[in-house]
């Protein structure tokens, strides 16, 4: 036509520099036949495998579709076949590379599972179906997971190395949950938030462990530069209670100077701090303590929004100062014929009265410290919600809990250790 279409050049060029890459790297992948010695080999069930011929199988890699000639052996006494070859090249039981496993794992964590299909078709020049995608990242992240559980399992029996380094000013623990959609099988005999409704979700814990070191001007304080960690998944409060003790532990706990947890109004968070951070400071988040303001003067004046901020500006006022207890004694003094309203306020005035130690807002700000647990809730959004709470998406607890794993490697920055420790295993 006269003129040049440059990406049309382009992809056609790529596509045939990765047919070039893929046939000399078929070359490498043909394996000789075995010398005499080494046509044995140790079976699972005790006897000898013997080798028998070589085998094709084809592997899609980064460069696109190969086929790997390699040995194979057989047990005559149990029937069990082997392919040493494919054990080496990380290639055992499945038709992807390492590499191609690896992009799958990776868009498979940013983006539903159709899109990251697309993606290795635009981006790689690859194509793979949407359910290997899906397959292949949940694999991985199930691996991480199990992983993780060695480590929290050694962080529990006291064997984990012990993190030497510089001391560290203050060190945060922030905890909290939100509910990722289940197929129907997961919520069976689950009460939902709504009397008499069936659960439509389950709760993934999340925790994040950072560090502070220094504040602005005005006092505020500000978070050290990448140094937060995630870990969570769908599991009961005992489960994540050992897993973010294991997170801490790793991240130098022990060396803090002031430890600080952080949460809402969660009983299960403050057990958990009892019991594995006893002694470090706990501190509700003020913002989720000013909302239980505002759903009491909604319940007192529900059709007046301007009655509704005087009673906050008042009232806000106490908690901001951290005088709880002049705060409870004003709740205890309302009284309302209303029995709804009477129990709404009974309930809020005994929140805040069994939280007033870690309501101490004005002490915990002249000692620099977060008042807020803002850093946990960005990370329900980006971490959890951003992935799993997607429109349309319903998850297996199996599958949730892998794709979590895998965010929180990611994200983390773990990813590449991960891998390394993998292809070293």
């Amino acid at each position: 036509m006269g003129r040049l279409d440059l990406e049309a050049t382009e992809t056609a060029m790529r596509s045939a520099l990765h047919r070039a890459g893929a046939a000399a790297l078929q070359q490498l992948l043909e394996f000789p036949v075995p010398d005499e010695e080494q046509r044995t080999l140790p079976c699972a069930c005790g006897q000898q495998a013997h080798y028998r011929e070589l085998r094709s199988k084809l592997v899609l890699t980064v460069l696109g579709w190969v086929e790997v000639g390699r040995p194979y052996y057989l047990c005559a006494h149990c029937g069990r076949g082997q392919f040493p070859v494919d054990v080496e090249l990380d290639i055992e039981n499945t038709e992807f590379s390492p590499g191609v496993r690896r992009m799958q794992a990776m868009v498979g964590h940013e983006a539903p599972f159709d899109d990251g299909r697309e993606q290795m078709k635009i981006l790689a020049g690859l194509e793979v179906t949407t359910k290997s995608v899906e397959r292949t990242a949940e694999a991985i992240g199930a691996d991480i997971a199990q992983r993780e559980q060695a480590e929290i399992q050694k962080a529990l029996q006291l064997n984990l190395p012990v993190v030497v380094g510089e001391p560290i000013r203050i060190m945060y623990v922030q905890m909290d949950g939100t509910g990722i959609p289940v197929v129907k099988k997961e919520t069976a005999g689950r009460e939902g938030k709504v009397e008499g409704q069936p659960a439509h979700t389950r709760e993934c814990k999340l925790g994040c462990v950072f560090t502070q070191t220094t504040w602005d001007k005005e006092g505020y304080a500000i978070r050290d530069p990448d140094t937060t960690t995630y870990t969570g998944a769908i599991e009961t409060a005992e489960e994540f209670g050992r897993r973010i003790y294991a997170e801490a532990s790793r991240r130098g706990w022990g060396r803090a100077q002031l430890k600080v947890v952080m949460g809402d109004s969660a009983e299960w968070i403050w057990n958990l701090a009892d019991l594995h951070f006893p002694g470090a400071l706990q501190i509700v988040d003020l913002y989720h303590a000013r909302q239980h303001l505002w759903e009491v003067a909604r319940k007192l004046y529900p059709n007046d929004a301007g009655k509704q901020k005087a009673w906050m500006k008042m009232h806000q006022k106490l908690l901001d100062r951290g005088k709880i207890e002049k705060l409870v004694d004003a709740l205890r003094a309302i009284k309302s014929e209303n029995a709804e309203i009477a129990e709404k306020v009974r309930t809020e005035a005994d929140y805040f009265e069994r939280n007033r130690e870690r309501m101490r807002y004005p002490k915990f700000r002249r000692q620099h410290l977060f008042v807020g647990s803002g850093v946990i809730e960005a990370g329900c959004k980006t971490m959890i919600a951003a992935r799993l709470k997607r429109s349309g998406m319903f998850w297996t607890v199996r599958g949730a809990n892998s794709i979590v794993a895998l965010r929180c490697c990611q994200l983390n920055g773990d990813f590449e250790n991960y891998w390394e420790a993998r292809r070293a295993a």
